[in-house]
């Protein structure tokens, strides 16, 4: 390595099965002709120059047939890092299509002084001897990157330092790493995204200015960090390493991830979201709009909604945690179990009549959305409430008990205010069904952390682009007028119905004790069918007279 006077990445895209990236270096004079960037015959040399400020640095891509195969590596998001000799003027790197298909790519070329550390140098774990890629694993709970550990920086043609002798500060010990983040435009899955993502965070400038800081490793800990899965929503993950004691920094090989396979036909990322998901939350959807509007007025129908939402959401957790049934069947068991927690709630409040113990339930619901849009924040990021379960449900579950003790104060204006607010929601929910938007991840947060155990160490992070803006407004639009509406039409109505049943006790008894009453000498139910079977029982009398006149 030696020190270039050039430090600007310098970029260029193909589309072909084969490529030679040839970057001029300092000292090699050059001159070609520019022809276009995809020949009709692919063997023939084809060149595309780049001026560079100064004449330092020329990339040129050819077109050609590909050499033997030597050291080589096969991935995505793929980078080499070489170091030079000292007379070394050239250089090539060939690119190849795994199935030999025409695919479009984008390459820069990024040089680094003798002060820079050098990115995954040591690494005894991967086959490059210098590995500057970052590697990515996903499922549905977690996005994991990892990358090898950097070295100090060396001349050319010096030995590179020793990486595990000693931990001194004159040692690679003393680097840190900063790792960042960029989304993609949501609902964007093109390429020219992609591309211009890529190029926003390529270098340590581009990732220092566009990119979000995460955290920072030292080079002691693992050089591992997790992040929250979001299928569909681009994110390219960078990490800067730097050596506090020279103040230089250089950057690893961007990559990036859709949580998601662009070569499954069935959610895959061109068709997330199942039917029965689709279906589901259109009518919960819906439902949530009437609830929002008219929940109070139609108690038992909010009632309902509450109990359905809280045992279809409990047993789906259950149900997951503890078989391994396909989707659909674990969605339609736990619709079917909150249908039962719906009516079961309906009708306790149907026999018993007890307003407030509904209300805590339905306060529990507007407590639970509350808490997890609390720890949906920066805060929920807090180390301490991420990395030890204890504290973290700790804290949602103080939050979510504190909410319903303001019903006891103010039943009505607390039932209405979770009819607006959780009605609301689901109207939200119902739109993440068909377009993509941040604000689903308020409780898909808290459920994937029930059903995954090792979903404490990652990072809740999401993108709050425009689409999100749009959602929080009509949000909090349809709660405001909900709880507006409702107020208005519930003024001067009593707080909430009667009892169905203590109705029906209080008219039976009323009937008998007001003999003035004209039902009063109306007979029972029971005793009117009775009656009724023994005439059905009983033999017909002949008309006539039956009894002897006394003359």
């Amino acid at each position: 390595m030696s020190s270039w006077t050039e430090r600007r990445p310098v970029w260029g895209q193909f589309q072909s099965r084969t490529a030679v990236i040839h970057p001029i270096l300092p000292g090699e004079s050059v001159q070609r002709k520019m022809h276009g960037l995809l020949p009709e015959d692919e063997n023939s040399p084809s060149a595309v120059r780049h001026d560079v400020p100064g004449g330092t640095l020329i990339p040129i891509f050819w077109m050609q047939q590909m050499p033997g195969l030597g050291p080589s590596l096969t991935a995505v998001d793929s980078g080499l890092l070489l170091a030079l000799s000292p007379s070394q003027v050239t250089l090539s790197l060939f690119m190849s299509s795994p199935d030999e298909d025409t695919v479009a790519g984008t390459g820069v070329i990024l040089p680094y002084s003798s002060t820079d550390p050098v990115p995954g140098s040591c690494n005894p774990e991967v086959n490059l001897d210098i590995d500057p890629n970052i590697y990515i694993l996903y499922n549905l709970y977690e996005t994991t990157i990892r990358f090898a550990p950097a070295n100090l920086g060396y001349q050319r043609g010096e030995s590179p330092p020793a990486c595990d002798t000693s931990t001194e500060s004159d040692t690679r010990w003393r680097l840190r790493y900063d790792v960042y983040q960029y989304f993609l435009p949501e609902n964007d899955l093109s390429e020219r995204s992609l591309f211009a993502a890529i190029q926003a965070v390529a270098d340590v400038q581009g990732v220092m200015k566009n990119g979000q800081w995460v955290m920072t490793l030292l080079s002691s800990d693992v050089s591992t960090v997790g992040f929250n899965s979001i299928p569909g929503q681009g994110v390219v993950y960078s990490v800067v390493v730097r050596d506090p004691l020279k103040n230089t920094s250089a950057s690893y090989v961007p990559a990036h991830t859709y949580a998601c396979s662009f070569a499954s036909t069935l959610d895959g990322c061109y068709t997330l979201g199942k039917i029965s998901t689709k279906i589901f939350f259109t009518v919960a959807g819906l439902a949530g709009l009437f609830v929002c509007f008219f929940g109070h007025r139609f108690f038992k129908c909010e009632l309902f909604c509450m109990g359905f939402s809280f045992a279809t959401f409990f047993f789906f957790v259950l149900i997951t945690r503890t078989t391994d049934l396909d989707y659909d069947i674990r969605l339609a068991v736990s619709v079917v179990i909150g249908v039962v927690g719906g009516v079961l709630l309906v009708m306790s409040w149907w026999r018993f009549g007890s307003v407030m113990a509904c209300v805590v339930v339905v306060g529990l619901m507007l407590g639970f959305l509350v808490a997890s849009t609390v720890l949906f924040t920066p805060l929920g990021d807090l180390n301490m409430l991420r990395r030890s379960n204890a504290i973290f449900w700790s804290t949602f579950c103080c939050i979510m008990v504190i909410v319903p003790l303001v019903f006891v104060r103010w039943p009505r204006e607390g039932n209405i205010v979770t009819c607006g607010a959780v009605g609301g929601y689901a109207v939200i929910l119902a739109v993440n069904a068909y377009i993509y938007t941040s604000l689903s991840f308020i409780t898909l947060n808290i459920l994937k952390r029930f059903l995954n155990n090792n979903f404490s160490a990652v990072f809740t992070d999401v993108p709050f682009q425009a689409a999100d803006y749009a959602m929080i407004t009509v949000w909090v639009v349809l709660g405001v007028c909900g709880v507006v509406l409702q107020l208005y039409r519930e003024r001067t109505r009593p707080f909430f119905p009667p009892s169905p049943y203590l109705m029906w006790l209080q008219e039976r008894e009323r009937r008998k004790t007001n003999i003035l009453d004209p039902s009063y000498h109306f007979p029972p139910l029971r005793n009117r069918l009775l009656a009724r079977a023994r005439q059905l029982t009983r033999r017909m009398e002949p008309a006539g007279e039956h009894t002897p006149l006394l003359l």
